[in-house]
């Protein structure tokens, strides 16, 4: 059977800043302490070195969104922020409403440069809170207070920022029923346009794996997602991912295109690109140079690895993305972004649509409520 062809998705560039003040016990980014003086110059120079690298990678196409992750990027000026975005504006071309978001944290030294962000063209910020609750942030090893959030946000609002995201975590160590949602009624009070709210969970090389803190139960954990998912409703906060709440329809344009399997390059120490290629009817994966240091020395190549997603694992790649969003994707998507024809999983897709876990849907793919609680559970019947 002949394989449809591949199409160019959208493209976003995401731009990886290592550094934080402190790497926190639950972190498990590619994120380093960033000691007296930063090597900001030098990585701004690298970071446009790498983007000259990358360009053919775009193939025509303009960005439909930025993200400055990290780290804190929020640690590096405003002017630096504004190169990064010139030099991505120039070399590339932005699409008409391109988003741009900068992570930041809450602590007073970043809020100073709100302004300055916003004046170079940053026009989201994702804002670190993690929890209002300053018992729980001392746990976490954060070095902000819940004060310092709440000024925090009334200084994005001052600078001009209507759209931005709260990050905030529960089933944090010793963290009751009550505490957590009290931690989620102060998010919503604050009024954001996103909420990103997820359970913290314990990864390998980290702090916490070595030294496990004493988590909720079960049974509060699972008390604290229900009661927490009825209070977004409640507030109009519209869940459209597993962890994404937005109001107005503020949806994340920059994670909409990685969950719908759009491309998207990486440049930094350590970041990750996912890029088509449908000249030689492939996708490949990119993957930087780790270790800050040791991108700042690469003249030449900053790739650490770069291969082809073999086409036994396309399906499950895709559904992985595809299938945590509510609402799912249109079916055409599967064809045209991963190159495979629908016939591929069409088995898998009734057999799971018999048990209730997918919609009897024609033009989309999409899980039920149902499938979306046991979202693993689904994507087995993809990796067979």
């Amino acid at each position: 059977m002949t394989s449809p062809p591949l199409f160019l998705p959208p493209l976003s560039l995401y731009v990886h800043i290592p550094w934080c003040v402190r790497k926190c016990p639950y972190c498990d980014f590619n994120s380093h302490a960033a000691g007296e003086a930063l090597p900001e110059e030098a990585y701004v120079q690298a970071l446009i070195r790498e983007l000259d690298i990358e360009l053919p990678y775009a193939q025509g196409r303009s960005l439909a969104s930025i993200f400055f992750g990290g780290g804190t990027p929020s640690l590096f000026s405003a002017e630096s922020i504004g190169r990064i975005i010139q030099a991505a504006r120039r070399r590339i071309g932005f699409a008409e409403e391109i988003e741009i978001t900068l992570e930041a944290n809450p602590g007073t030294f970043e809020q100073e440069k709100f302004n300055g962000y916003r004046s170079v063209g940053v026009n989201r910020l994702s804002i670190g809170i993690q929890s209002f609750n300053d018992l729980h942030l001392q746990k976490l090893g954060r070095i902000h207070t819940g004060e310092n959030a709440h000024s925090a946000i009334a200084m994005a609002r001052r600078a001009g920022f209507d759209n931005f995201n709260l990050d905030l975590m529960h089933g944090l160590p010793g963290q009751t029923e009550r505490e957590a949602l009290e931690d989620l009624q102060q998010a919503i009070a604050l009024s954001p346009s996103h909420i990103s709210w997820y359970q913290l969970t314990i990864e390998p090389n980290t702090e916490f794996y070595r030294r496990p803190p004493v988590l909720p139960e079960e049974n509060v954990l699972e008390n604290i997602q229900e009661s927490g998912q009825i209070l977004l409703r409640e507030n109009n906060y519209i869940q459209y991912e597993v962890s994404a709440f937005a109001r107005d329809k503020k949806e994340s344009v920059h994670n909409k295109n990685y969950w719908q399997f759009g491309d998207y390059l990486g440049i930094g120490a350590g970041a990750h690109g996912k890029i088509t290629l449908p000249d030689e009817q492939r996708i490949i994966r990119t993957s930087k140079t780790r270790l800050p240091a040791d991108y700042l020395q690469r003249d030449h190549s900053y790739t650490a690895s770069c291969k082809k997603i073999a086409e036994d694992e396309l399906a499950l790649e895709f559904m992985m993305n595809a299938l945590r969003l509510n609402a799912g994707v249109p079916r055409d998507y599967f064809a045209d972004r991963t190159g495979l024809p629908y016939s591929r999983v069409i088995n898998s897709c009734e057999k799971l649509a018999a048990m209730g876990l997918l919609e009897k849907d024609a033009d989309r793919i999409r899980t039920t409520l149902k499938g979306h609680q046991f979202l693993n559970s689904v994507l087995e019947f993809f990796s067979e």
